[in-house]
């Protein structure tokens, strides 16, 4: 059975828990493994939600199904419109007789 992935919901938390372990005078490696995951992955959360809060993680979420929405939005857009640039230059030809 595959491990599930951590949401962005749990990986706040338990980024600043390693953090509040480590001002206790744990050293970092071993509050790393008490939150049950691997070095590589800690600095991989520190380097992507360092610093956020989750009020900016829900902002960071919105924003990033919004963005998600508008680039679909501009693609359909510029599909139409290069259908509709290809469908006037074949209505335009004149026949000379």
């Amino acid at each position: 059975m595959a491990n599930k992935r951590p949401k962005p919901e749990e990986i706040v938390p338990k980024s600043r828990q390693v953090e509040v372990l480590t001002g206790q005078g744990m050293p970092r490696l071993d509050a790393i493994r008490q939150i049950c995951v691997t070095e590589q992955t800690y600095y991989r959360w520190k380097k992507k939600y360092g610093g956020m809060g989750t009020d900016q993680l829900r902002e960071l979420k919105r924003l990033q199904k919004e963005n998600e929405r508008l680039r679909k939005a501009v693609s359909d857009l510029t599909l139409d419109k290069l259908i509709l640039a290809e469908a006037a230059k074949g209505s335009f030809v004149r026949h000379c007789a």
